[in-house]
């Protein structure tokens, strides 16, 4: 399967969101469909959880890093992760809906028993290497 996320930061915080269905916070993003492909997937997966208010430049996403792991929702299906990055300012208002429940701006000192396992084991760490968060 693949799966696409996209971070967005303000004052080196990183957006992410929490849904309703899951314990922890996750990135903004999801399943590619089929027939897209995976920066299609990103844009309509942020449209889509950020809601009609929120504002961004859709030629402003760039891919940034690719991995392999496992999903979290089910500890076996195994995916492929893409990752992209917001080379803008998100404007706008962050709206909630029936599957995203919170949205929280992320620093490492909010610690990483919130984060899901792909947040937890490369984004966040690929953010403070890359110096993209504190």
């Amino acid at each position: 399967m693949e799966v696409v996320g996209t971070m967005f930061f303000k004052n080196q915080k990183l957006l992410i969101d929490k849904p309703r269905k899951r314990p922890t916070y996750q990135m903004i993003g999801g399943r590619v469909e089929d027939g897209e492909t995976p920066i299609e997937a990103a844009i309509r997966e942020c449209h889509e959880e950020l809601g009609n208010e929120a504002i961004f430049d859709n030629s402003l996403i760039e891919l940034v890093m690719e991995f392999n792991e496992i999903a979290t929702s089910d500890g076996v299906t195994p995916i492929h992760f893409y990752v992209f990055k917001y080379n803008g300012q998100l404007e706008g208002k962050l709206t909630s809906s029936e599957e995203i429940e919170t949205f929280k701006w992320y620093e490492s000192s909010d610690g990483y028993d919130i984060l899901s396992n792909t947040l937890k084991n490369e984004v966040v760490p690929y953010c403070l290497k890359n110096k993209l968060i504190k």
